[in-house]
């Protein structure tokens, strides 16, 4: 049934070293594409491939792959370091095994990675998916601005037994840095005046956090090549540093990485290249209309879509182009799906079990292409890392878009900017969009949304989805597992209702992922931003906002951004961070979908 089953071949010369070998050997037919609909696409786009000679321009690092401008040529030749980082690093790697045991034996109970986007998402992977080694400090992630969240880490930590992993490719991100003030000044306050002791730093040479590290003390600074962009980094220092203080040999996780470069090399068949497959694959359904590239796993490779999402989504979503993709929504048969879509399944441990095997048969049946991959072992992670960094790099060039630029990205950073000033001059956010409520909330609907209903109605909005659209839910609220209920059962309404994908991310994090997306790529979404005056707040050393504040200027400022690129969009803007509140909001959000009453149950 599958159209290209993926089998290693050798080669006489060229071999790798027998530990990679071994990796590739057990990669050895773990990828498979059924493309369907596709197929002559796909075929066509493989030809394109060879007729002009791609894999070997993009591991020969040419940047006229993506572009014909010298200036942008420039600009992309200092964003391929990712290609060779798996080799680069290994000089590196017991330098990072030394530090990382150098913490465990100094007795350290606890790290906390400071960071956003690319500096956290590819760590929140190794946790998510190999988990922190016993008698290694407990790992921590604080990738949000969201007061709760910050308290929540604050009382998770003993204070005095924990380090700090500031993370920042620019050395300048303001949420890593805002919560690396507000450590450093609990820090003080506790007495614990050596605080640069407690603080490390993984940063691009020559920033002001590398300055700052070696001016201040921190107990030590790893410098990453500056031509490695943050989403292309899981296999720099950004990943490694964490992972090795989870306690996993990271020389293993990039054998394994260096075995998927390898097998997807330009020396080896094209048909046994399964980047050159996903990648090609995901150009040509985003080209034929299936744009909405939906990663399913098991619940323990879930983490995996999040770091997908940020690579794929701000990679090639600019331009009005761009592959969708879609994480976190469950499986379903395949009468939920849309004629949008293309499908990639994930197998942590081997091969997946008979019943996805015969979810898999549904969607074959139903015309739904679909590819599979599974991990031989926890650790091939890394692996699937490169794969889908090859592959994006691929799309990129079939789609005919640069994608390693992000152009929307400062478009929200330079709203919230705005927004704080404003603060500081008045002492409150000013709002935009059409005032309105839903649900007895205050809300405020985008120009276009109000356009597409007619009047400020704001329990419509999800009566503008059409056929090809994508729902997605932007909550800037504490990551809670009952604040998340009924927000994933609002996604379960609209895709059984309208066959519609749905899309979830947490603010600020997505800014630096489908944030360029969003308002770079196909103009298909339908967005609630969800934001709350905080329970708790948390002030920010050295400046005149809160947490609190900063959130809800996120919040603001992209909805502010959505509205300006002529987005469909609501923002509701809760008393509180309230599950009941907030039931209420999605209880009459789906009251208004064209099926709701065939499909109504209670919001959890």
């Amino acid at each position: 049934m599958l159209h290209y089953p993926i089998g290693m071949t050798t080669t006489d010369s060229g071999q790798p070293s027998e530990r990679v070998l071994r990796c590739a050997d057990r990669l050895d037919g773990r990828f498979a594409l059924w493309a369907g609909p596709l197929k002559g696409r796909v075929d066509d786009g493989l030809a394109t491939l060879t007729r002009e000679k791609v894999i070997a321009g993009l591991y020969a690092k040419q940047p006229s792959l993506w572009s014909t401008d010298p200036a942008v040529q420039a600009k992309i030749a200092n964003r391929l370091g990712w290609l060779t980082s798996p080799e680069w690093v290994i000089p590196s790697l017991p330098r990072v095994q030394q530090f990382a045991e150098g913490i465990r034996a100094a007795g350290f109970a606890h790290v906390v990675l400071l960071g956003m986007g690319g500096s956290s998402l590819a760590p929140e992977v190794f946790r998510a998916v190999l988990g922190v080694k016993a008698g290694w400090p407990a790992f921590h992630m604080l990738d949000s601005t969201d007061p709760g969240a910050v308290a929540a880490v604050d009382g998770a930590i003993d204070l005095p037994r924990t380090v700090f992993l500031l993370a920042s490719k620019s050395g300048g991100t303001i949420e890593p840095n805002s919560m690396a003030a507000h450590f450093k000044a609990r820090l003080e306050s506790s007495g614990l005046t050596r605080w640069p002791d407690q603080f490390v730093a993984i940063t691009d040479d020559g920033t002001a956090l590398h300055r700052r590290a070696a001016e201040e003390g921190f107990r030590d600074v790893f410098v990453n090549p500056s031509d490695i962009g943050g989403r292309y980094s899981a296999l720099s220092f950004f990943g490694l540093v964490p992972a090795a203080l989870m306690g996993h040999d990271p020389a293993a996780l990039v054998d394994w990485a260096r075995a998927m470069l390898w097998l997807c090399g330009p020396d080896r068949p094209l048909s046994t290249n399964s980047a050159a497959l996903l990648g090609v694959a995901m150009a040509e359904g985003a080209l034929a209309g299936r744009d909405k590239l939906t990663v399913l796993s098991p619940p323990r490779l879930e983490a995996i879509g999040l770091w997908i999402d940020q690579l794929v989504a701000e990679s090639t979503g600019k331009d009005g182009k761009g592959v969708i993709p879609i994480a976190g929504e469950p499986m379903g048969p395949s009468k939920d799906y849309g004629a949008d879509r293309l499908i990639v399944h994930l197998s942590p441990d081997g091969p997946p079990d008979e019943s996805t095997r015969n979810s898999l048969r549904d969607f074959a049946a139903a015309g739904i292409p679909f590819a599979e991959a599974e991990l031989p072992e926890p650790a091939a992670i890394a692996a699937e890392f490169l794969r889908w960094e090859l592959a994006t790099a691929l799309a990129g060039v079939l789609l005919g878009v640069n994608p390693f630029d992000e152009p929307n990205v400062q478009q929200a950073k330079d709203a919230t900017q705005r927004l704080l000033q404003a603060h500081r001059a008045s002492g409150s956010l000013p709002r935009s969009g059409s005032s309105c409520s839903i649900a007895g909330q205050e809300a405020w609907l985008s120009s276009r949304a109000v356009a597409g209903l007619g009047a400020p109605v704001a329990n419509r909005l999800l009566s503008l989805l059409a056929p090809g659209d994508y729902f997605a839910i932007l909550a800037y609220l504490p990551p809670t597992a009952e604040l998340v209920a009924p927000m994933e059962w609002l996604r379960e309404q609209v895709r059984t209702s309208t066959r519609c994908a749905t899309t979830f991310g947490y603010g600020p994090r997505y800014l630096h992922s489908t944030g360029q997306l969003h308002k770079g790529g196909p103009a298909t979404g339908v967005f609630l931003v969800i934001s709350a005056d905080p329970a708790i707040d948390v002030p920010v050393p050295g400046e005149s906002y809160s947490f609190g504040i900063l959130e809800q200027a996120q919040a603001s400022g992209d909805f502010a951004s959505l509205d300006s690129a002529a987005r469909r969009a609501l923002h509701v803007h809760l008393p509180r961070p309230d599950a009941g509140l907030l039931r209420d909001v999605c209880a009459a959000l789906a009251a208004d979908l064209p099926l709701f009453p065939l499909h109504k149950r209670q919001v959890p």
